[in-house]
């Protein structure tokens, strides 16, 4: 609706003074029959009341005035039609605005009312006002709607009742008053109605606030302009911007009945801005959970650092969600990495702290920390300039000492490093455009049950999520892909990491990671990894492969389950263990591996999926479960499924506990392992001692420590041919090795047995 529509038509028709011609005693249209010549009607050039007039002797039961030009009819737009009649002698009639309604073809707009309310002469010469609305909507106040059909009209007065009177009529009248709907039509108010400047220097917050007050469920406008307000706002009714607001970062903007980023965008008139501001709503205890990214496409200029969009934030601990759109990057200076070199003393003691730390000031909480003796993805969590020590997120393995160390603070997208503790934080359908020049979600140092459900993170430049505390504790990952920015590069050239996990019970479920340096490195315990697809392979003819999954606790208690694990290994270390040589510490435990598909092509002979990597001596396992999986190796064959890295220490293979592998396929491997595994030993040549190997298939090349059951294949004859029925004693763990068993008869024997060999002790 605009009322300007009709400023430049001509609505008011000629008087009757300038001749009769335009009027017609019908309907209005072309070829009617006109008052012009009509013996009953005359000019009155100078009534005392209307001056120059029209006077009509009635002599029709319905006697029509009706102007002969058409009138425009618009959508949205109002007409009043009136006129002042008076009765001047003989009988005293009614008198209504009436009109005729005609559509583009220039038709009868049939179904509509033609006629305003009926007025009764009360007596000769009193003057009497009679009017009506005309429009095309039916809405209160309107007398005729005449409906979208209708384009024109002829528009005037009917005479009714008795005949033989003499009335007299005052030019007729027709006006746009579409002004006079204007506050029933429009559900809005202005905010400059209420005393807004929009001038970026007086504060406008209680004109907002009393315009919202009057909305009262209308919309409030926000007109061109720039409005400053200075503290916290919220409106309580949609709100349209047309202008701008400029609030003090410490100031909250909450738009309660449109909180998503295209109004947050439209408010600051940025979206990175509409960002963060929207964030700062979010991240405060308002009545929404959720912001509606509304499928918009987010270009970030810089990180969206939480503890500076929101100044004074600490903790937060009711669910929040970010959903339903794109975050891009923009290239700039704000995503370079930074990277500082110090020397720093740490102590074994204080498992969790660097002192002495040289440049203090200078390294970001955030950094990730290398250099000798650490782990991988180890980050600074908290810093202390006054003591000079740095907590960190896990412990490192170097024993103490004073070395050198490089920090490394990579650039997130979302960046929850400065705040303490943030709780409940999920990411739903976010398509994390990365491109290369960022990484993705810094978690905050403290915090429970994040999630991250049906979101696409693509070229994260250095890492997916990051933890650099318990933030992940319970986190949850579902449905996601995750794509690396280097996965051109040759495996053993991949530095990119997608998500580590330094607390307990994370779940990743059916998720996809392709071509990571490692998707994940995870400590902590009780970790449920299941549906997945990770793949990791390259275009080299025999590359190298790297572990997908790294598992840092030796007391893991994580159920690897239903994945499809291609050109990847599981590497279970316990590299951030402040004293990695076992001293009374509990045993590598607590894995269970099932129904997986374990997939490799063009790699060494020497890989293997699984693989324990202990940074310390004297570690063996208790309790791994591998069980139901398919190992398969394409194009050429591998030496062994699993094995030890013995880059610092073997594992103490006699004290080996509750290991069950067993009920898994092999394909395209060169020695499958099993653990009871079956032999089935035939001597050939008569000897009362039976040396019988395990040929390297017991799983992690281990001890021969002790046989389940003995059974002979047939019959055991003497030399000379005669039964022997004598049951053989065995003696485990013998040969260099100790992976052979002796089985010792009576007598010099020959013949056949099966054999079931353990290479854990019973418990």
């Amino acid at each position: 609706m605009n009322i300007a529509i009709t400023s430049g038509l001509q609505l008011m028709p000629p008087g009757f003074a300038a001749g009769l011609a335009a009027w017609s005693q019908e309907d209005g249209r072309s070829g009617q029959t006109t008052w012009a010549s009509a013996a009953n009607a005359a000019i009155v050039p100078a009534d005392q009341d209307f001056g120059a007039c029209l006077e009509i002797v009635k002599q029709a039961n319905e006697t029509r005035i009706r102007f002969t030009g058409e009138t425009p009819i618009l959508p949205g737009t109002y007409l009043r039609v009136s006129a002042r009649v008076k009765a001047v002698a003989g009988n005293l009639p009614s008198v209504r605005i009436a009109g005729w309604p005609g559509n583009a073809q220039r038709q009868r707009v049939n179904g509509v009312t033609v006629t305003g309310p009926v007025v009764a002469l009360p007596g000769h010469g009193q003057v009497v006002e009679v009017s009506a609305i005309v429009g095309t909507s039916a809405r209160p106040g309107v007398h005729m709607g005449w409906g979208p059909t209708a384009v024109f009209g002829h528009l005037g007065l009917d005479i009714t009742g008795p005949n033989g009177g003499a009335v007299r009529i005052e030019s007729i009248r027709i006006e746009d008053i579409t002004a006079a709907f204007v506050p029933a039509m429009i559900d809005w108010v202005d905010v400059r109605d209420y005393g807004a400047k929009g001038d970026g220097v007086t504060d406008d917050r209680a004109a907002f606030q009393l315009a919202d007050a009057a909305a009262a469920g209308g919309q409030v406008l926000v007109p061109a302009g720039s409005y400053y307000i200075g503290g916290n706002l919220t409106m309580n009714e949609p709100v349209r911007f047309v202008g701008t607001l400029v609030m003090p970062r410490t100031a909250r903007l909450g738009l309660r009945r449109n909180f998503d980023l295209p109004s947050y965008a439209d408010a600051f008139g940025d979206e990175t801005e509409g960002m963060k501001r929207g964030l700062q709503a979010l991240l405060d205890y308002s009545d929404h959970n959720i912001f509606d990214l509304c499928g918009r496409k987010v270009d970030l200029t810089e990180p969206l650092v939480i503890g500076d969009i929101i100044p004074g934030l600490t903790q937060f601990s009711a669910r929040r969600v970010i959903a339903n759109g794109q975050i891009a990057i923009v290239d700039g200076p704000a995503w370079e990495t930074g990277t500082l070199t110090a020397t720093a003393t740490y102590d074994p003691e204080r498992p969790l702290e660097l002192r002495a730390v040289g440049q203090i000031a200078a390294i970001e909480v955030g950094s990730r920390i290398s250099g000798p003796g650490v782990g991988r993805e180890i980050y600074v969590r908290d810093k202390n300039i006054a003591t000079g020590t740095l907590t960190l997120s896990q412990a490192l393995y170097g024993g103490a000492g004073t070395r050198s160390y490089t920090f490394e603070r990579y650039r997130y997208a979302f960046d929850f490093s400065t705040v303490p503790q943030v709780d409940r934080f999920y990411f739903m359908n976010v398509d994390f455009g990365l491109d290369g020049r960022a990484s993705g979600v810094m978690l905050p140092p403290q915090g429970e049950l994040w999630s991250f459900r049906d979101c696409f993170m693509t070229r994260p430049k250095d890492r997916g999520i990051t933890s650099i505390g318990e933030a992940c504790q319970g986190m949850l990952i579902d449905r996601c892909e995750f794509m690396s920015h280097d996965m051109g590069q040759p495996v053993q050239s991949r530095t990119s990491v997608c998500l580590n996990v330094n607390a307990n019970d994370v779940k990743i479920r059916d998720n996809r990671f392709v071509r990571f340096g490692h998707f994940c490195v995870a400590a902590g315990t009780g970790h449920l990894v299941s549906g997945n697809h990770w793949f990791q392979g390259d275009s080299q003819n025999t590359g190298l492969r790297s572990a997908g999954l790294v598992l840092t606790g030796r007391n893991a208690q994580v159920t690897i389950t239903g994945n499809y694990i291609d050109n990847a290994s599981i590497e279970w270390t316990n590299e951030h263990h402040p004293v990695p040589n076992s001293s009374g510490q509990p045993p590598f435990g607590g894995v269970t591996m099932t129904g997986n598909t374990f997939l490799c092509s063009h790699t060494v002979a020497s890989f293997s999926w699984i693989v324990i990597k202990p940074f310390g001596t004297n570690h063996w396992l208790h309790g791994l479960t591998v069980m139901g999986n398919v190992f398969k190796s394409l194009y050429a064959q591998i030496d062994r499924v699993e094995r030890v890295d013995t880059s610092f220490a073997n594992l103490d293979v006699a004290r080996m506990r509750n290991v069950r592998f067993e009920g898994n396929t092999f394909s395209g491997v060169r020695t499958p392992t099993a653990n009871p595994l079956t032999v089935s030993h035939r001597q050939n040549t008569a000897a009362a001692r039976w040396v019988v190997g395990t040929g390297g298939a017991l799983p992690f090349s281990a001890q021969a420590l002790r046989v389940e059951s003995v059974v002979a294949e047939g019959a055991v004859t003497t030399a000379s041919g005669a039964r022997n029925t004598d049951l053989p004693s065995v003696t485990a763990a013998q040969g260099t090795a100790k992976d052979q068993l002796y089985l010792d008869f009576s007598q010099a024997v020959r013949g056949a047995m099966a054999l079931k060999i353990r290479m854990d002790q019973a418990e």
